[in-house]
């Protein structure tokens, strides 16, 4: 049924007016604010838990999806990817006491702990933030890597995102809960985070299979492994710089 817009006075036949996009109009009520809360936090009526379960089943096919255009249920990738490492960042430092565990650590190596201490403080302060940044440094490398393969440097910003996010979610959800019962014997507990990095050459596999459906496996294997030697000597620059400005923030 067609009624005026209450912002624009043009008239709505849809969900939307057309002029100037405000919903249509709709009394505040219990269930307006409930629509609103769910919205701002969490999108979750076409966002936040849509593309969470699209990414995990499959996330190459997922960010194939939102680069050819199918948007409108996803939940910005960059965006995912803040709100995943904050995530992350919480378990890690409020439940998984993570500088506890490192400190007794570092303490049992016979390893002077200040300065790792330091960089500790600062990766508890600025996860998020360094997890952002580490999008365009993988980006470059899959973008070397698949370069003749047609998508261009900024979709692979996108597609670095969603690799990102499906680990930080395998995380959150399987290697999380077994460090968490590790938390006070430091070699183990490290030694999980060790064998968890194994699994990134494994999921890059899997997600660039997917991606690129019609592409031969041997093809994609090499490129996988192009990617993990890029993204090592990237990670290796990335790594120091980060030291030397925590070093230079806490001095």
């Amino acid at each position: 049924m067609a009624e005026t817009c209450h912002n624009c006075s043009a008239l709505i036949t849809k969900n939307f007016c057309s002029n100037c996009g405000q919903k249509k109009y709709k009394r505040i009520d219990k269930k307006y604010i409930w629509d609103e809360l769910q919205y701002t936090l969490f999108h979750t009526n076409k966002g936040f838990l849509y593309s969470i379960k699209k990414i995990l089943r499959n996330p190459g096919k997922t960010a194939m999806e939102f680069i050819n255009g199918h948007r409108v249920n996803h939940y910005k990738p960059i965006l995912l990817v803040f709100i995943l490492s904050g995530i992350a960042t919480f378990i890690s430092y409020k439940l998984l006491k993570l500088k506890v565990v490192m400190n007794e650590y570092f303490t049992q190596k016979n390893i002077n702990s200040n300065q790792m201490e330091d960089f500790m403080n600062f990766l508890s302060s600025y996860t998020s933030i360094i997890m952002l940044l580490m999008i365009p440094l993988f980006a470059l490398s899959t973008w070397i890597a698949f370069k003749k393969w047609g998508h261009n440097y900024y979709e692979h910003l996108v597609i670095n995102a969603y690799i990102l996010s499906f680990y930080t979610l395998i995380s959150i959800i399987f290697i999380y809960p077994v460090m968490y019962f590790y938390r006070h014997s430091p070699n183990v507990f490290f030694l999980i985070t060790q064998i968890s990095m194994l699994l990134v050459p494994f999921i890059l596999f899997w997600f660039f299979k997917e991606f690129y459906k019609n592409k031969p496996i041997k093809s994609i294997v090499l490129k996988v492994l192009a990617v993990i030697g890029l993204a090592i000597i990237g990670y290796m620059f990335f790594s120091m710089l980060l030291a030397f400005i925590s070093i230079s923030i806490y001095k």
